[in-house]
Parts: C-alpha cells; structure tokens; sequence
C-alpha cells in the first residue's frame, strides 16, 4: 500500500446532538416534528413535504432549514417519539401513586403518540444503531422496565407478562385497521387498551399461552 494514501477516518459513534435554538424556533421546530408525525401516520412516509409545513403553521423554508431532507425528519421524528415516551414513563414513575395506576397511566398517555402506526416508517427509515437513537431506546427500557418491576412486586401485575408484551399491544392498538380512519381509532384505542391492562392485573384468570415478550426480541440483532 502506498505511504501516500490516506486512511479513512474512522466512523464517530458519538450521538449528533442538536445545537441549542432560540424559544421561537425551538416551538418552530416542535410543531414541524408533530405535524410530521401526524402526516405520517395518515399519508405513510412519502407524506408531501408542503403538506407538513402547512400544518406546522411554517413556511417551506422554516421546514428546510431545520430539516435538510426527509430523511433527517424521519430521524428527528424517532428522537421525538422516544423523547416523549420517556418522559411520560419517567413522569408516571415519579407520580408516587400505585404502581400498577402508574403503568395504566403511561400506557393510555403513551398510545397518544401513535407509536403503532408509526413503527414501520421509523423501523425502515431510520438507523436502529444510531448512537442517539439507541441511548433513547437504553433509557426507555430502564424506565418501562422500572415501572413493570415495581407492579409485579406489588402483586398488582401478573408475573408471566413482561414489557414487550405491553409495548406489542400499544402498537396493535395504535395501528389503524385497513379501510378505517384514523379517527376511528381515536374514539375506540383508550377503550380497548384499558380492556388489554385489565388481562395484566393479578391475580390471573388464566395461563399465557407461549413465552412473554421482551424488549430484546425488539433489539435489531434479534
């Protein structure tokens, strides 16, 4: 090889953070990334970008600027969604109700963020091993795993459930039938995931049938 050639710098595994932004476009920034998420589980992935900055209340140019391309909204979107799922799980924790009322409560606020109906956009646009994106997914899981934990050694959650399960029923449920409307699911999803977390209270009227799920059956080398 010859003593000219430059070696390639190696890949940085540090999370590429997002600079600090002014109060105006920090909400500039939010209201694209709910609009997104919202365009996407109505429109799919391909969602017009116009469309999203409509209803963001933005012009194109405040989309563009923050966002460069699809791709790197979809990444921000995941962020958003992880984000706000953590922060309702460590909301619930810190609460200092009933355990098994604390998971209730992170479940119903949880569905809100439409994690079903987005799950195959950010699983087939996004890097599962992006540093950021993984140190969310770490966070979450210590957090849900903290809340279950508590209930099962209450008594109050049934012991052959574990959080996989919880989250598979979350993203079921927040996944719009074919042919229905979004807001068909709105008016039924809280009804029904309350049917679900009643079948997880203890003590259980019935044996679970197969292994419970985990979040490593989640984890991209799985």
């Amino acid at each position: 090889m010859s003593s000219s050639t430059a070696a390639a710098p190696a890949r940085s595994t540090e999370p590429v953070r997002t600079p600090k932004l002014r109060a105006d476009a920090t909400r500039n920034r939010e209201r694209i990334l709910l609009a997104a998420r919202d365009a996407f589980v109505e429109l799919g992935a391909d969602a017009p970008l116009d469309e999203i900055a409509k209803r963001a209340g933005v012009g194109n140019a405040t989309l563009y600027r923050n966002f460069p391309d699809r791709s790197a909204l979809i990444r921000e979107v995941a962020l958003l969604i992880k984000s706000r799922v953590l922060a309702i799980a460590e909301s619930a924790t810190a609460e200092g109700s009933g355990p098994f009322d604390a998971l209730q409560r992170f479940a119903h606020a949880t569905v809100e963020e439409k994690i079903g109906a987005l799950c195959p956009i950010l699983t087939n646009r996004v890097d599962p091993f992006d540093p950021e994106l993984v140190d969310a997914r770490e966070r979450l899981v210590a957090a849900v795993g903290g809340l279950m934990t508590r209930a099962k050694e209450t008594g109050e959650l049934r012991a052959d459930a574990d959080h996989g399960d919880l989250f598979i029923a979350m993203s079921q449920l927040t996944r719009p039938l074919p042919g229905t409307s979004c807001r068909l699911l709105d008016e039924f999803v809280h009804r029904h995931l309350q049917l679900f977390l009643d079948g997880l209270r203890a003590p259980a009227r019935s044996t679970l049938p197969g292994r419970a799920a985990t979040f490593e059956d989640f984890h991209p080398d799985h």
